[in-house]
């Protein structure tokens, strides 16, 4: 009874505590300018199913892509059996689901046991891949200190949790063989019993203390993971369906236009405007990431960091400072600074601080090509060049700040309708000598 009630109390207080995160980050998210998917929404679902439970923007890289599979499906594998493990503390029983399943126990077990093996494998493929081949994307000037800590932490939990199931599995095994209350024979663990070996040679009461110490600790790693996630690069485990979902289906490089611009153009030729527009013109562009919609918001706590988007980037292949992954992170930083005075205070006032600015500088911005490389890259449907126009144009349209080549290109636009210092009659003379 005092387990189950030291249970029930981890629990809660767990689930608790990750759902005021989850609420703490929904309201950070929904301090962006509004936004809709043009995409129906039959669409919408086919793309997220597409993309997120399929991944198949995954499929370029096969090393990576299988091992992601297996720690993605194995997760889901897996979780069937810590849902036994809830059952089980909050009814103070042992493997409750064995006696409805029947033979079914058995293959549920030994898939359980087949994918920890593979997500074992998996996660030292991706410690290896980051620490000792050291694949040039893993290696580029943002990632320094907590984004591979991070990405190392998680994967190292992931191994740990494996070795205690593998560890609470072969103890009950042993347990099952000598006939231990309440340890009866179900289940088959065929990984398990490389461990068996071990343990065989223990006393029942140590078998009983190492199976109730590893039970143990796999329940609360996984609820310390759960609570680990809102603060990690980890979060798009959750997120990547959503973001995936609203991602609109339009060609990346298609530009929408402003709506505060087309009602100034709508009121000087005469048209009418919507009601409101004319209101919402504060801001032209982005300054900060309550300026960008937020979807935008989104897509920066959806990135993983993966830096498939910056590995494409011509610009920053040619030693431009830009790197998209850094758009991504730096966004998702100033969005983690506000999220913690909300939770200090209860709401956001400002700070004096902007993304543009304070995190990301208008070198970056401007040395990008708008090829869109970065969004074709990206496995779930982030857009980086997004969050860079509106930067871009809050620049040029609020303070005045464009390049003096983009400067020379407006006033040959505004003088001449083209951005050629060349007379409107001139335009096409740059043709003439042109053959078929």
């Amino acid at each position: 009874m005092i387990s189950q009630i030291a249970f029930v109390l981890v629990l809660v207080g767990a689930v608790a505590l990750f759902a005021y995160h989850v609420r703490l980050l929904r309201k950070t998210i929904l301090l962006g300018r509004p936004y809709e998917s043009p995409a129906p929404v039959r669409q919408r679902w086919l793309q997220m199913l597409r993309v997120a439970v399929f991944q198949q923007r995954m499929m370029d890289k096969p090393i990576a892509s299988a091992a992601h599979w297996v720690i993605y499906v194995g997760f889901l594998v897996v979780n069937l059996e810590v849902a036994e493990i809830v059952l089980d503390g909050l009814l103070g029983t042992h493997r409750v689901l064995a006696p409805f399943l029947g033979s079914v126990y058995d293959a549920m077990t030994v898939a359980a046991e087949v994918f920890l093996g593979l997500v074992f494998v998996a996660a030292v493929i991706f410690l290896w891949r980051r620490n000792v081949s050291k694949v040039p994307r893993f290696h580029t000037a943002e990632m320094r200190g907590w984004p591979p800590l991070d990405a190392n932490i998680i994967l190292w939990t992931e191994i740990f949790l494996v070795l205690a199931l593998f560890f609470m599995n072969a103890a009950d095994q042993v347990l099952q063989g000598r006939g231990v209350e309440p340890y009866s024979k179900v289940g088959t663990f065929p990984l398990s019993q490389l461990v068996t070996p071990f343990l065989s040679g223990l006393s029942t009461s140590s078998l009983v203390v190492i199976e109730r110490t590893a039970w143990w600790v796999h329940i609360l790693g996984i609820l310390a993971f759960l609570n680990y996630i809102p603060f990690s690069k980890h979060l798009h485990i959750f997120l990547a369906f959503p973001n995936t979902y609203y991602a609109s289906p339009e060609p990346p490089g298609k530009l929408r236009s402003l709506p505060q611009v087309t009602a100034v153009v709508k009121e000087a030729l005469g048209l009418p405007t919507e009601n409101g527009t004319q209101a919402e013109a504060s801001t032209l562009g982005a300054k900060d990431v309550t300026d960008l919609t937020w979807k935008n918001l989104l897509d920066a706590y959806t990135c993983t960091e993966c830096g498939r988007c910056t590995a494409v980037c011509p610009a920053h292949i040619t030693g431009k400072k830009l790197s998209p992954r850094k758009i991504l992170m730096d966004t998702r930083d100033r969005l983690e600074e506000i999220k913690r005075h909300i939770h200090r205070t209860g709401k956001w006032e400002g700070d004096g601080k902007a993304l543009l600015g304070d995190y990301i500088t208008p070198e970056e911005i401007w040395a990008c090509t708008t090829c869109n490389a970065c969004v074709r890259a990206c496995p779930v449907l982030i857009h980086p060049v997004s969050i860079i126009m509106q930067l871009r144009q809050y620049l040029v349209m609020e303070a005045s700040q464009a390049p003096e080549t983009l400067n020379a290109a407006f006033v040959s636009m505004e003088n001449n309708g083209s951005p050629w210092a060349f007379p409107a009659a001139e335009r096409a003379k740059w043709a003439e000598n042109l053959t078929a």
